[in-house]
């Protein structure tokens, strides 16, 4: 059986009703004839929606194909003992030409209870913001179950809840129960859980090209909703030279933020787990024991658990990429 190497995959373009034109401006993607485009799937293991690898001999392949073939050299023994062949992440772009409705997602032991699904906790690095643009991230103030319904039905929702401005850079970590909303105006990497359960609550009364408007959960969300307020919405950081920073660290992913300018060594071999690279600037490439794989910014790409030692080199001035694993 021939070597594993580093993976890229076909992104996977979704048209969004609130989807905007950023993934091909911003990030060089070509989306083809979609009228817009909302997100670009990039690592993907949710059924229907599967990722397919774009290079290399394993090209055509599916990435549940592939897992089933190496188990634990690709995604690491204990991720293969946890998961089996369902890979645990998705990762995406998300560009918001308008208001994202606002939403929560359950945590796994309720996804499990109602769905036979993960949860979904998520982060966002935003890449571009428009000036001014904000997006929701859960409640101003702590609320009971009680007053939250109250507000909703009285149709002072948007009273409530806690908008934040934002700009390139700008890291959000959205534990499953947070009530959240992109806003217009924003490009966003998201990482999240493998789950696409979602519970709309508010939607703008928008309406789609037949006139209707878009279902609401307002029930399931209630027992999903998380009430508490954290000190911060935001995750402060500051980025070092040629140093992951670590930015998530929490039971489903690790997310670091790597800045470039020179040649840097990674061992991966105490993980025990893959590694992906989402270049957000710049460009690199990934030299390791058989070859070298150039990375551009808005590519994304997967190092198997057992590509243990390899280099990343800087091809462009500098190079910011996020750098995610298990």
């Amino acid at each position: 059986m021939k070597n594993l190497y580093p993976l890229k995959f076909r992104a996977q373009y979704l048209d969004k009703i609130w989807g905007g034109h950023k993934i091909k401006t911003h990030l060089g993607k070509d989306f083809g004839d979609l009228p817009n485009c909302g997100e670009s799937w990039e690592i993907s293991g949710v059924q229907d929606r599967v990722s397919v690898v774009d290079n290399g001999f394993l090209a055509g392949n599916t990435l549940e194909e592939l897992i089933e073939i190496y188990m634990g050299e690709l995604v690491g023994d204990r991720v293969y003992e946890k998961f089996g062949v369902e890979f645990p992440l998705l990762v995406k772009f998300i560009d918001a030409n308008d208001d994202l409705s606002i939403q929560v997602h359950p945590d796994d032991k309720l996804s499990k209870k109602r769905h036979q699904a993960f949860g979904k906790t998520e982060m966002w690095y935003v890449l571009q913001a428009d000036p001014g643009a904000k997006l929701n991230l859960g409640f101003k103030e702590e609320l009971t179950k009680e007053q939250y319904l109250a507000k909703f039905e009285a149709g002072q929702l948007m009273d409530i809840l806690n908008f934040e401005e934002v700009k390139a850079g700008d890291i959000l970590f959205m534990p499953a129960g947070r009530v959240h909303a992109i806003g217009r105006g924003i490009l966003v990497a998201e990482i999240q859980q493998t789950s696409d359960v979602t519970y709309r609550i508010y939607d703008f009364d928008r309406k789609d090209s037949d006139g209707n408007t878009r279902e609401l959960h307002t029930e399931l969300a209630l027992d999903a909703i998380d009430f508490t307020v954290p000190d911060s919405y935001k995750t402060e950081y500051k980025a070092k030279r040629n140093e992951p920073v670590e930015v998530v660290k929490c039971d489903y992913f690790t997310t670091n933020v790597l800045e470039l300018d020179k040649k840097l060594e990674c061992d991966i071999h105490k993980l025990d787990s893959f590694v992906i690279y989402i270049c957000l600037e710049g460009a690199c490439e990934l030299d390791y024991s058989d070859g070298i794989v150039a990375l551009e910014k808005g590519e994304t790409i997967l190092v198997p658990a057992v590509l243990e030692q390899f280099f990343l080199n800087p091809t462009a001035a500098s190079v910011r990429l996020l750098e995610v694993h298990l």
